[in-house]
């Protein structure tokens, strides 16, 4: 450690407290700590001022600590990087490496959809997709070309993943069969498993297709935004006409089949549909979805679906009372299926600490009808943000790179004080354009959010760790795949 004389000041780091347990969340590094009643009272009395370590320890001891709690206190602290030297800690987020193995694929079969929802963001106000003069239905050419490239890009890799997209994926499910049957041939060859999953809005759904997927044990996601009164408001065909009646036995049919994957709801938040606990109870109880997730819409804030800021706050305070009950489920040993809080637990048990949103254009690239690549499927289509094209050379790798390096969390000055950037990285690439132009912007319309949302996952996290220690061993089987 640094000498007696030497001034020690407080690191970066978040803490909170979980009953008599102090924590703290170490900002550069992602980790968490339980700290001891001597580390918590030597945080406080460096946050009045810095103090060499002998005079902290002398002013420890007279607190009531014994030399060898505080020297231990002061060490563990150190050692931790939640206190420092005037040599400081170097912690940034790692950079990514050149070639980096690509891991999930998402193929948009077709950008078509049989719906007509008003906030889509292929379709509606705020659509970035170019499509005019593209095939409108991924061929056999094209998905082959996609597998390919997924295989060849992703060596090394023990197991990779391909998720179907559209528009309305369902629409193009003969190209769906063939892509699985394919690329399981070609990913055994290659010595690599994979998986698949896709998200669809439901309403095509059929027994045929039910039992293609429990056969196959493809995971699904149903676009559904609630109780009919709340789903009918924006997910409508073209005439206006409701889509709740059509899906909701089609998607009951589908959960109580298919059991080898665990079926998700995806539900949209806007400023017509807040009602969140409502909502999720009636997913999950009354159709028997395994998990429930929300995201509040991506538009301009002129849009008359953009949720208002007073909305933002009443979802706020309904995700904390669902997060309660996640709580409460998990310190008695139940799952409670409320996604955006397992989600984030996850990332906070497994230390990330994030330099980029997401794995887009890294780890996750999205594939077009046409073949172009782009960062991921909510910019497939888009002629500004094509990385390449899976029939023309694949990735090019020097926009690529310049898509990386602007979205890295170094080149994100508003986010380089805020203890939520191990998690946040400023925010989603997509949202980030359509709110500024630009894809490396920080989301800072949602910064207050993302801290509170945080901070309140954070002392779940402590909570859990606290009553229930052995439930947090699960997210252990959620770690990325290899």
């Amino acid at each position: 450690m640094t000498s007696a004389v030497t001034p020690l000041s407080l690191a970066e780091f978040h803490q909170f407290q979980t009953g008599e347990v102090n924590f703290v969340y170490l900002v550069p590094s992602g980790g968490v700590f339980a700290i001891s009643p001597a580390a918590r009272q030597a945080i406080d009395l460096l946050r009045e001022q810095p103090l060499p370590a002998d005079e902290l320890l002398t002013a420890l001891s007279g607190k009531g600590h014994t030399p060898a709690e505080a020297q231990e206190a002061i060490t563990d602290l150190f050692e931790a990087r939640a206190i420092r030297d005037p040599r400081g800690h170097q912690e940034t987020p790692q950079e990514p490496v050149e070639n980096f193995p690509l891991q999930s694929l998402v193929m948009n079969l077709t950008n078509q959809c049989n719906l007509s929802c008003q906030y889509c963001y292929e379709f509606g106000e705020d659509k970035v997709a170019t499509p005019e003069g593209k095939p409108k239905f991924m061929s056999e050419e094209v998905a082959k070309a996609s597998v390919d490239h997924l295989l060849l890009s992703s060596q090394g890799r023990r197991a990779i993943h391909i998720t179907f997209f559209g528009g309305e994926t369902l629409m193009n499910f003969p190209m769906l069969k063939w892509v699985v049957g394919y690329a399981t041939e070609k990913a055994a060859e290659a010595g690599q498993y994979i998986d698949f999953s896709l998200t669809t809005n439901g309403t095509l759904l059929s027994p045929e297709i039910i039992d293609f997927l429990v056969e196959h044990s493809i995971g699904v996601t149903v676009s559904m935004d609630g109780p009919k009164e709340m789903h009918d408001k924006l997910r409508v065909y073209s005439n206006g006409k409701g889509s709740y009646d059509i899906l909701a036995p089609k998607v009951k049919q589908l959960i109580q089949k298919h059991s080898t994957r665990p079926i998700a709801a995806r539900v949209t938040l806007t400023q017509q549909v807040i009602s969140v606990k409502e909502i999720f109870h009636h997913l999950k109880n009354e159709f028997g979805f395994a998990e429930v997730g929300f995201a509040p819409v991506t538009a301009a804030p002129d849009r008359l679906y953009t949720i208002g800021t007073n909305n933002m706050d009443r979802i706020f305070a309904e995700f904390k009372e669902l997060a309660a009950e996640y709580r409460d489920h998990a310190i008695s040993g139940r799952m409670h299926g409320f996604s955006n809080v397992s989600d984030t637990l996850a990332e906070i048990h497994a230390g990330i600490n994030k330099s980029h949103p997401c794995g887009a254009g890294l780890g996750l690239v999205g594939v077009g009808p046409s073949g172009d690549i782009a960062p991921c499927h909510r910019f497939v289509d888009s002629d500004e943000h094509a990385l390449g094209s899976v029939l023309d050379g694949g990735m090019d790798k020097a926009k690529q790179k310049a898509f990386l390096d602007k979205g890295h969390i170094g080149a994100k000055f508003d986010c380089h004080s805020c203890f939520a950037r191990p998690l946040c990285a400023g925010g989603c690439h997509h949202e980030a354009f359509v709110r500024y132009g630009d894809t490396g912007h920080p989301n800072l319309h949602f910064c207050d959010w993302i801290r509170g949302w945080t901070d309140l996952c954070l002392n779940i996290y402590g909570e859990i760790a606290v009553k229930n220690p052995s439930f947090l061993d699960h997210f252990d089987s959620r770690k990325p795949l290899q």
